[in-house]
C-alpha cells in the first residue's frame, strides 16, 4: 500500500491564490509521500504543455500522479446539465492520460428536488456507463465516491457497481464518508476498491470519530488491496499543520516504522 495527498487537503490556499499546484506538490514531497491527487478544480490551465510540466514536476520529485479527481453530478433532472457533466468528465479522462494519471475520481449525485430514488440511479447508470466505457478506451479507471446522495451507504455503491457492468468502474472508498456501520461497510467495499480517500474521522449521531487506520489498512490487506491511501484532509485543525501529522501516522502504519 503507498500514502498519497488529494490537492483538496490545501483547498483553502488553493483557492485563495496562496498556493499552486507545484507548491503543493512540493509540500508531498517534504512529506515523503509517494504519489498525488491532482483535484480538477485547482488548474489554471488545462493546456497540454502545462500538465507535461506538472507530470514532469511530479516524476522529477519521485511522485506518482495517482489520480485526478471532478465534482461530477449524474442525477440532475435536466438531461442537458447530465450531458454537460458526462463531457466534463471525459474531458478530465483525456487530461488523465496527458498526465500519466491511471485514474479519475467521480461522483455518482443528489436525489434531486422533486425526483425519486429511482429516476436518480436510472440517470447515474446511464452516465457511469458512457464515462465507464470512455475510459476503457482511454485506459483509465473511474473510481466512484461513497459520497452522499445515492451513494451514501456501501449498499447503495454496491447496486451501482453492478448495474453499469464493467471492470473499468471501481470504487473511491472514502473512509470518512459512511455513517451506518463504516468498518462492515469498508469490508463490503474493499474488494472493489479502486483507490481511496483518507479521512481523519468520520460522521456520527454523536458526532466526528477518529477513524482506525490500523483497522482499516488490515481490512484493505485482507480484500488484497495494494493501492494508494490518499489523504483527504477536511479538519479544523491548520492543514499546513495537521496534514503532515496525518501522512506520518499513515507512513507509520503502512510501512511499519
Amino acid at each position: 500500500m503507498r500514502v498519497g495527498c488529494a490537492a483538496y487537503s490545501y483547498r483553502q490556499y488553493l483557492q485563495g491564490g496562496q498556493m499552486s499546484l507545484e507548491q503543493f506538490v512540493q509540500a508531498c514531497r517534504e512529506m515523503g509521500l509517494d504519489g498525488v491527487e491532482l483535484t480538477s478544480y485547482y488548474f489554471k490551465t488545462t493546456q497540454p504543455q502545462y500538465l507535461y510540466d506538472l507530470k514532469r514536476l511530479c516524476f522529477a520529485f519521485g511522485l506518482n500522479i495517482s489520480g485526478t479527481a471532478v465534482g461530477s453530478n449524474f442525477t440532475q433532472a435536466d438531461a442537458g446539465q447530465r450531458r454537460l457533466h458526462v463531457e466534463m468528465t471525459k474531458h478530465w479522462i483525456d487530461n488523465s492520460v496527458l498526465l500519466g494519471a491511471p485514474c479519475i475520481r467521480v461522483f455518482a449525485g443528489p436525489v434531486p428536488k422533486d425526483g425519486t430514488e429511482e429516476q436518480a440511479f436510472n440517470w447515474a447508470v446511464e452516465c457511469l456507463r458512457e464515462v465507464a466505457a470512455y475510459g476503457q478506451q482511454k485506459g483509465v479507471v473511474v473510481a466512484l465516491e461513497n459520497h452522499g446522495g445515492i451513494t451514501g451507504t456501501a449498499e447503495q455503491v454496491l447496486k451501482l457497481l453492478g448495474a453499469v457492468n464493467n471492470d473499468w468502474l471501481g470504487i473511491n472508498l472514502d473512509f470518512g464518508n459512511f455513517r451506518q456501520d463504516p468498518y462492515a461497510e469498508f469490508e463490503m467495499c474493499a474488494p472493489y476498491a479502486v483507490t481511496t480517500h483518507a479521512k481523519t474521522h468520520y460522521g456520527s449521531a454523536e458526532g466526528p470519530v477518529a477513524v482506525d487506520y490500523a483497522r482499516v489498512v488490515e481490512i484493505m490487506r485482507n480484500a488484497g488491496y495494494k493501492g494508494y491511501l490518499t489523504i483527504e484532509y477536511e479538519g479544523t485543525e491548520e492543514p499546513r499543520v495537521a496534514v503532515p501529522q496525518f501522512a506520518q501516522q499513515l507512513l507509520s502504519i503502512v510501512r511499519g516504522v
